[in-house]
């Protein structure tokens, strides 16, 4: 088959393909959005990349990475093309429904801020699949196309991700009244722990070192007596008065509102991490995607108040 149509067009199915390809970040993923297979994919690029005579993508160990030609080609087609797929979906009254927005992010913050605020788009209709997880496993994911957003606490790197902060969390260091009354902050500078143990969601006690190193200029040397990877776990246990730990405002902001907890410092410059919201460069465009974005840009608002 020519690359070219009789009238010297370009292989609507291949734009097709390509674009496809492209949004998701993988030749798979890409397949999958089109219902073909994986081979007729390389076929159809390949065939479109002769005609072009210029490389669309660059092989990854994972996915595919874009060059500036598909950036180009991508710019001038997406609009016509989405714009056709949506008369043709108007017009067939068997036409998908809009697929579920892939959302993922840290288990605790899509739990006790960003699923809560996404109650009124659910009642519009739209459905979410959640996945949670580490910051670094789920760009990851969100590069090749198994994600369409991310809320990650760390700010995403390389061209094929676009990112927009969306709220700031604070840290505080807390504990039980009565085992907040027993812990000296000079005895805890000079990593003198005893009688008050220490809490962490993970051995390497990322958060709490972070916390020492910024509020009492020192390097923490301790090892936790509870590791659990859960941050709400972790604040169970503090309520439970097993020991102090590190937590986000956002978390445990009613547990100290009631006094269920306190905290043992109050410095004019606790410690924070910027929040952002991911998606991939050239992802699907849908409707249900921007209005989970705009919700999320909407309540961010909110979200720095509660975390303070």
């Amino acid at each position: 088959m020519g690359h070219r149509n009789a009238d010297g067009s370009l292989d609507l199915a291949q734009l097709r393909t390509f674009l496809a390809v492209y949004r998701a970040g993988s030749l798979t993923a890409g397949a999958n959005a089109v219902g073909l297979s994986q081979p007729t994919v390389t076929a159809q690029l390949q065939a479109l990349e002769r005609r072009l005579d210029r490389p669309l993508f660059e092989r990854l160990p994972r996915g595919v990475a874009p060059t500036a030609v598909a950036h180009d080609l991508a710019a001038r087609i997406a609009a016509p093309l989405d714009s056709l797929a949506t008369v043709l979906g108007a017009a067939d009254p068997h036409a998908r429904a809009e697929p579920p927005v892939l959302l993922g992010g840290p288990a605790e913050l899509l739990a006790a801020l960003v699923l809560p605020t996404l109650a009124p788009q659910l009642a519009q209709g739209v459905r979410l699949v959640v996945t949670t997880g580490l910051a670094d496993d789920l760009l990851a994911d969100l590069r090749v196309g198994k994600l369409d957003l991310v809320i990650s606490s760390i700010r995403p790197r390389g061209r094929a991700v676009l990112s927009e902060p969306l709220a700031d969390e604070e840290f505080v260091l807390v504990a039980a009244p009565d085992l907040a009354a027993r812990a000296d902050p000079d005895r805890l500078r000079a990593n003198d722990f005893t009688g008050v143990p220490l809490i962490s969601y993970a051995p390497d006690l990322p958060i709490l070192r972070r916390y020492w190193r910024h509020v009492f200029e020192t390097r923490l040397e301790a090892e936790p007596a509870l590791v659990i990877p859960d941050l709400r776990s972790v604040l169970s246990a503090v309520v439970a008065g097993a020991g102090i730990s590190v937590l986000p405002r956002y978390l445990c902001s009613r547990e100290l509102a009631a006094g269920s907890i306190v905290t043992l410092l109050d410095p004019e410059d606790a410690p924070i991490n910027t929040i952002y919201l991911a998606r991939r460069v050239g992802g699907p465009g849908s409707p249900h995607l921007d209005l989970i974005r705009s919700r999320l840009r909407e309540v961010a608002g909110i979200w720095r108040v509660c975390a303070h």
